[in-house]
Protein backbone atom coordinates (compact mmCIF):
# COMPACT_ATOMS: atom_id res chain seq x y z
CA UNK A 1 0.00 0.00 0.00
CA UNK A 2 2.76 2.42 0.90
CA UNK A 3 4.40 1.71 -2.43
CA UNK A 4 1.17 2.58 -4.23
CA UNK A 5 0.84 5.85 -2.26
CA UNK A 6 4.43 6.80 -3.15
CA UNK A 7 3.70 6.10 -6.81
CA UNK A 8 0.59 8.27 -6.76
CA UNK A 9 2.50 11.04 -4.97
CA UNK A 10 5.17 10.91 -7.67
CA UNK A 11 2.57 11.01 -10.42
CA UNK A 12 0.93 13.98 -8.75
CA UNK A 13 4.24 15.83 -8.59
CA UNK A 14 4.74 15.09 -12.27
CA UNK A 15 1.32 16.50 -13.08
CA UNK A 16 2.16 19.69 -11.22
CA UNK A 17 5.40 19.95 -13.13
CA UNK A 18 3.52 19.57 -16.39
CA UNK A 19 1.04 22.25 -15.36
CA UNK A 20 3.81 24.76 -14.61
CA UNK A 21 6.71 23.75 -16.87
CA UNK A 22 8.80 26.81 -16.03
CA UNK A 23 8.83 25.83 -12.38
CA UNK A 24 10.95 22.75 -12.96
CA UNK A 25 13.19 24.15 -15.67
CA UNK A 26 16.29 26.13 -14.65
CA UNK A 27 16.86 29.23 -16.74
CA UNK A 28 19.33 28.79 -19.59
CA UNK A 29 22.19 31.30 -19.13
CA UNK A 30 22.37 34.11 -21.67
CA UNK A 31 25.69 35.34 -23.07
CA UNK A 32 25.73 38.60 -25.03
CA UNK A 33 28.44 38.97 -27.67
CA UNK A 34 29.19 42.63 -28.39
CA UNK A 35 31.44 43.77 -31.23
CA UNK A 36 31.95 47.29 -32.58
CA UNK A 37 32.41 45.88 -36.09
CA UNK A 38 30.09 44.66 -38.81
CA UNK A 39 28.95 41.04 -38.65
CA UNK A 40 30.87 40.40 -41.88
CA UNK A 41 34.12 41.34 -40.10
CA UNK A 42 33.51 39.66 -36.77
CA UNK A 43 31.31 36.60 -37.29
CA UNK A 44 34.29 34.23 -37.55
CA UNK A 45 35.39 35.26 -34.04
CA UNK A 46 31.86 34.75 -32.73
CA UNK A 47 31.95 31.29 -34.30
CA UNK A 48 35.20 30.55 -32.45
CA UNK A 49 33.61 31.55 -29.15
CA UNK A 50 30.63 29.35 -29.94
CA UNK A 51 32.98 26.46 -30.74
CA UNK A 52 34.91 26.99 -27.51
CA UNK A 53 31.70 26.94 -25.49
CA UNK A 54 30.62 23.75 -27.25
CA UNK A 55 33.90 22.07 -26.27
CA UNK A 56 33.11 22.95 -22.65
CA UNK A 57 29.63 21.42 -22.84
CA UNK A 58 27.59 24.52 -23.72
CA UNK A 59 25.63 23.95 -26.92
CA UNK A 60 24.17 27.20 -28.22
CA UNK A 61 20.39 27.06 -27.84
CA UNK A 62 20.49 24.32 -25.21
CA UNK A 63 22.89 24.86 -22.30
CA UNK A 64 23.47 28.51 -23.24
CA UNK A 65 21.90 31.17 -25.42
CA UNK A 66 24.44 33.24 -27.35
CA UNK A 67 23.13 36.63 -28.48
CA UNK A 68 25.09 38.67 -31.05
CA UNK A 69 25.16 42.49 -31.16
CA UNK A 70 27.08 44.36 -33.88
CA UNK A 71 28.10 48.01 -33.72
CA UNK A 72 28.51 48.31 -37.50
CA UNK A 73 31.56 50.59 -36.95
CA UNK A 74 29.17 53.29 -35.71
CA UNK A 75 29.76 55.07 -32.35
CA UNK A 76 26.07 56.00 -32.20
CA UNK A 77 24.97 52.41 -32.69
CA UNK A 78 27.52 51.26 -30.11
CA UNK A 79 26.03 53.60 -27.49
CA UNK A 80 22.55 52.33 -28.27
CA UNK A 81 23.60 48.68 -28.00
CA UNK A 82 25.31 49.28 -24.65
CA UNK A 83 22.05 50.61 -23.18
CA UNK A 84 20.00 47.77 -24.68
CA UNK A 85 22.29 45.00 -23.48
CA UNK A 86 22.55 46.39 -19.97
CA UNK A 87 18.76 46.64 -19.80
CA UNK A 88 18.41 42.99 -20.89
CA UNK A 89 20.75 41.90 -18.05
CA UNK A 90 22.51 38.86 -19.58
CA UNK A 91 24.46 36.46 -17.38
CA UNK A 92 27.77 37.29 -19.08
CA UNK A 93 28.82 39.89 -21.66
CA UNK A 94 31.66 39.16 -24.08
CA UNK A 95 32.75 42.59 -25.31
CA UNK A 96 35.27 43.20 -28.08
CA UNK A 97 37.54 46.25 -28.21
CA UNK A 98 35.68 49.55 -27.99
CA UNK A 99 32.59 47.73 -26.69
CA UNK A 100 34.48 46.80 -23.53
CA UNK A 101 35.45 50.43 -22.98
CA UNK A 102 31.88 51.57 -23.57
CA UNK A 103 30.54 48.99 -21.10
CA UNK A 104 33.05 50.07 -18.47
CA UNK A 105 32.03 53.72 -18.91
CA UNK A 106 28.40 52.70 -18.48
CA UNK A 107 29.35 51.60 -14.96
CA UNK A 108 27.39 48.38 -15.14
CA UNK A 109 28.09 45.65 -12.59
CA UNK A 110 27.31 42.84 -15.03
CA UNK A 111 30.18 40.33 -15.59
CA UNK A 112 32.18 41.26 -18.68
CA UNK A 113 34.78 39.24 -20.58
CA UNK A 114 36.83 41.28 -23.05
CA UNK A 115 39.09 40.79 -26.02
CA UNK A 116 41.05 44.04 -26.09
CA UNK A 117 43.86 45.26 -28.34
CA UNK A 118 45.11 47.89 -25.90
CA UNK A 119 46.51 47.93 -22.39
CA UNK A 120 43.53 47.05 -20.14
CA UNK A 121 45.22 48.61 -17.09
CA UNK A 122 45.96 51.90 -18.83
CA UNK A 123 42.49 51.79 -20.37
CA UNK A 124 40.88 51.51 -16.93
CA UNK A 125 39.28 48.13 -17.55
CA UNK A 126 41.16 46.35 -14.76
CA UNK A 127 43.34 47.26 -11.80
CA UNK A 128 46.08 44.82 -12.80
CA UNK A 129 46.49 41.84 -15.11
CA UNK A 130 46.92 39.40 -12.22
CA UNK A 131 44.10 40.87 -10.11
CA UNK A 132 41.49 42.58 -12.30
CA UNK A 133 39.61 43.74 -9.20
CA UNK A 134 36.43 44.73 -11.01
CA UNK A 135 33.65 43.17 -13.05
CA UNK A 136 35.83 42.83 -16.16
CA UNK A 137 38.49 40.34 -17.23
CA UNK A 138 39.62 38.70 -20.45
CA UNK A 139 42.48 38.69 -22.94
CA UNK A 140 44.70 41.60 -23.99
CA UNK A 141 46.14 41.41 -27.51
CA UNK A 142 48.84 43.97 -26.70
CA UNK A 143 52.38 42.57 -26.81
CA UNK A 144 55.12 45.17 -27.12
CA UNK A 145 57.72 42.65 -28.27
CA UNK A 146 55.67 42.15 -31.44
CA UNK A 147 56.04 45.80 -32.43
CA UNK A 148 59.77 45.54 -33.02
CA UNK A 149 59.35 42.20 -34.77
CA UNK A 150 57.04 43.76 -37.37
CA UNK A 151 59.65 46.37 -38.18
CA UNK A 152 62.33 43.69 -38.37
CA UNK A 153 60.19 41.74 -40.84
CA UNK A 154 59.70 44.79 -43.04
CA UNK A 155 63.46 45.37 -43.04
CA UNK A 156 64.06 41.72 -43.94
CA UNK A 157 61.67 41.95 -46.87
CA UNK A 158 63.07 45.35 -47.94
CA UNK A 159 66.82 45.24 -47.19
CA UNK A 160 67.38 48.75 -48.55
CA UNK A 161 64.70 50.25 -46.31
CA UNK A 162 65.64 53.57 -44.66
CA UNK A 163 62.42 55.24 -43.53
CA UNK A 164 59.21 53.75 -42.11
CA UNK A 165 55.87 55.44 -41.50
CA UNK A 166 54.03 54.56 -38.29
CA UNK A 167 50.25 55.05 -38.07
CA UNK A 168 48.74 55.01 -34.58
CA UNK A 169 45.92 56.36 -32.46
CA UNK A 170 47.47 58.30 -29.53
CA UNK A 171 44.22 57.97 -27.59
CA UNK A 172 44.30 54.17 -27.70
CA UNK A 173 45.67 52.77 -24.42
CA UNK A 174 49.03 51.19 -25.11
CA UNK A 175 49.78 53.00 -28.38
CA UNK A 176 52.25 55.35 -26.72
CA UNK A 177 54.18 52.37 -25.40
CA UNK A 178 54.03 50.78 -28.86
CA UNK A 179 55.38 53.99 -30.35
CA UNK A 180 58.36 53.94 -27.98
CA UNK A 181 58.98 50.27 -28.78
CA UNK A 182 58.81 51.08 -32.50
CA UNK A 183 61.34 53.86 -32.14
CA UNK A 184 63.73 51.58 -30.25
CA UNK A 185 63.43 48.83 -32.88
CA UNK A 186 63.89 51.27 -35.75
CA UNK A 187 66.96 52.84 -34.17
CA UNK A 188 68.52 49.41 -33.65
CA UNK A 189 68.07 48.76 -37.39
CA UNK A 190 69.32 52.17 -38.47
CA UNK A 191 65.90 53.30 -39.66
CA UNK A 192 64.15 56.63 -39.27
CA UNK A 193 60.48 56.84 -38.33
CA UNK A 194 57.74 59.19 -39.46
CA UNK A 195 54.77 59.20 -37.08
CA UNK A 196 51.19 59.85 -38.19
CA UNK A 197 48.15 60.09 -35.93
CA UNK A 198 44.81 58.52 -36.82
CA UNK A 199 42.21 58.92 -34.07
CA UNK A 200 39.33 58.11 -36.42
CA UNK A 201 38.55 57.17 -40.02
CA UNK A 202 38.84 60.79 -41.20
CA UNK A 203 42.30 61.17 -39.68
CA UNK A 204 43.31 57.80 -41.10
CA UNK A 205 42.58 59.10 -44.61
CA UNK A 206 44.56 62.28 -43.90
CA UNK A 207 47.46 60.24 -42.50
CA UNK A 208 47.64 58.07 -45.62
CA UNK A 209 47.66 61.17 -47.83
CA UNK A 210 50.46 62.73 -45.77
CA UNK A 211 52.54 59.55 -45.92
CA UNK A 212 52.64 59.80 -49.72
CA UNK A 213 54.98 62.81 -49.52
CA UNK A 214 56.87 61.83 -46.35
CA UNK A 215 59.66 59.88 -48.03
CA UNK A 216 58.56 56.70 -46.29
CA UNK A 217 59.22 53.40 -48.05
CA UNK A 218 56.90 51.18 -45.97
CA UNK A 219 54.06 51.59 -43.48
CA UNK A 220 53.45 49.88 -40.14
CA UNK A 221 49.93 50.42 -38.81
CA UNK A 222 49.18 49.60 -35.20
CA UNK A 223 46.38 47.00 -35.01
CA UNK A 224 43.29 48.96 -33.94
CA UNK A 225 39.71 48.70 -35.17
CA UNK A 226 39.84 51.64 -37.59
CA UNK A 227 42.80 50.05 -39.36
CA UNK A 228 41.28 46.58 -39.57
CA UNK A 229 37.86 47.84 -40.67
CA UNK A 230 39.54 49.79 -43.49
CA UNK A 231 42.09 47.12 -44.44
CA UNK A 232 40.93 46.76 -48.05
CA UNK A 233 40.97 50.50 -48.56
CA UNK A 234 44.49 50.63 -47.11
CA UNK A 235 45.53 47.76 -49.38
CA UNK A 236 44.32 49.62 -52.47
CA UNK A 237 46.12 52.77 -51.32
CA UNK A 238 49.33 50.83 -50.62
CA UNK A 239 49.27 49.28 -54.08
CA UNK A 240 48.61 52.62 -55.78
CA UNK A 241 51.57 54.21 -53.97
CA UNK A 242 53.84 51.14 -54.02
CA UNK A 243 54.16 51.24 -50.22
CA UNK A 244 54.17 47.82 -48.48
CA UNK A 245 51.90 47.90 -45.43
CA UNK A 246 52.10 45.71 -42.32
CA UNK A 247 49.89 45.41 -39.24
CA UNK A 248 49.16 43.00 -36.42
CA UNK A 249 46.07 40.93 -37.26
CA UNK A 250 45.64 38.30 -39.97
CA UNK A 251 42.60 40.11 -41.39
CA UNK A 252 44.95 42.88 -42.50
CA UNK A 253 46.97 40.59 -44.75
CA UNK A 254 43.81 38.83 -45.89
CA UNK A 255 42.45 42.23 -46.94
CA UNK A 256 45.14 42.73 -49.60
CA UNK A 257 48.13 44.00 -47.63
CA UNK A 258 51.66 42.57 -47.57
CA UNK A 259 51.93 41.05 -44.10
CA UNK A 260 50.52 40.73 -40.62
CA UNK A 261 52.29 39.58 -37.49
CA UNK A 262 50.46 39.35 -34.21
CA UNK A 263 48.06 37.42 -32.00
CA UNK A 264 45.98 34.62 -33.43
CA UNK A 265 42.61 36.25 -32.81
CA UNK A 266 40.60 33.19 -33.73
CA UNK A 267 42.41 31.11 -31.13
CA UNK A 268 42.06 33.88 -28.54
CA UNK A 269 38.33 34.20 -29.27
CA UNK A 270 37.92 30.49 -28.61
CA UNK A 271 39.89 30.92 -25.40
CA UNK A 272 37.37 33.50 -24.16
CA UNK A 273 34.93 30.61 -23.70
CA UNK A 274 36.93 29.44 -20.66
CA UNK A 275 36.28 32.82 -19.02
CA UNK A 276 32.56 32.54 -19.69
CA UNK A 277 32.57 29.03 -18.21
CA UNK A 278 34.31 30.13 -15.01
CA UNK A 279 31.89 33.02 -14.50
CA UNK A 280 28.84 30.83 -15.11
CA UNK A 281 30.22 28.44 -12.51
CA UNK A 282 30.40 31.23 -9.95
CA UNK A 283 33.89 32.76 -10.17
CA UNK A 284 33.91 36.55 -10.09
CA UNK A 285 35.70 38.37 -12.96
CA UNK A 286 37.79 40.21 -10.36
CA UNK A 287 39.40 36.89 -9.46
CA UNK A 288 40.26 35.70 -13.00
CA UNK A 289 43.64 37.00 -14.28
CA UNK A 290 43.85 38.71 -17.64
CA UNK A 291 45.73 36.62 -20.20
CA UNK A 292 48.05 37.62 -23.03
CA UNK A 293 47.89 35.84 -26.40
CA UNK A 294 49.09 32.25 -26.27
CA UNK A 295 50.22 32.19 -29.90
CA UNK A 296 51.17 34.68 -32.59
CA UNK A 297 51.01 34.17 -36.34
CA UNK A 298 52.78 35.52 -39.39
CA UNK A 299 50.63 35.81 -42.51
CA UNK A 300 52.21 36.77 -45.85
CA UNK A 301 50.16 37.79 -48.87
CA UNK A 302 52.18 36.86 -51.96
CA UNK A 303 49.49 38.27 -54.26
CA UNK A 304 49.97 41.67 -52.66
CA UNK A 305 53.76 41.25 -52.81
CA UNK A 306 53.64 40.55 -56.55
CA UNK A 307 51.38 43.56 -57.17
CA UNK A 308 53.78 45.75 -55.16
CA UNK A 309 56.81 44.38 -56.98
CA UNK A 310 58.24 43.01 -53.73
CA UNK A 311 60.11 39.72 -53.44
CA UNK A 312 59.53 38.06 -50.06
CA UNK A 313 62.69 36.18 -49.00
CA UNK A 314 62.45 32.44 -48.51
CA UNK A 315 63.62 32.93 -44.92
CA UNK A 316 60.39 34.86 -44.21
CA UNK A 317 58.15 32.45 -46.10
CA UNK A 318 59.52 29.48 -44.15
CA UNK A 319 58.54 31.19 -40.89
CA UNK A 320 55.06 32.14 -42.08
CA UNK A 321 52.12 30.37 -40.48
CA UNK A 322 50.09 31.06 -43.60
CA UNK A 323 50.92 32.22 -47.12
CA UNK A 324 48.20 33.70 -49.32
CA UNK A 325 48.91 32.88 -52.97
Amino acid sequence: MSTRRELLRALGAGALGAAWPGRAQPAVPRVSWMSPTRAADGSLFLDELRGGLRELGYVDGRQVVLEAHWGEDSPDRTAKLVAEVIASSPDVIVAQGAMAVAMRRAATSLPIVFGYSGDPVEGGLVESLARPGRNLTGISYLALELVGKRIELVKEVLPGLRRVAIVANPQHPGDQAERRASQAAASALGLSLAYFEARNVGQLASALTAIETSGSEAVVLFPVQNVISNRERIGAWALKNRLPAVSGWAQFAEGGNLMSYGPNLRESSRRLATYVDKILRGTRPAEIPVELPARVELVVNLRAAAALGVTVPRTVLLRADRVIE
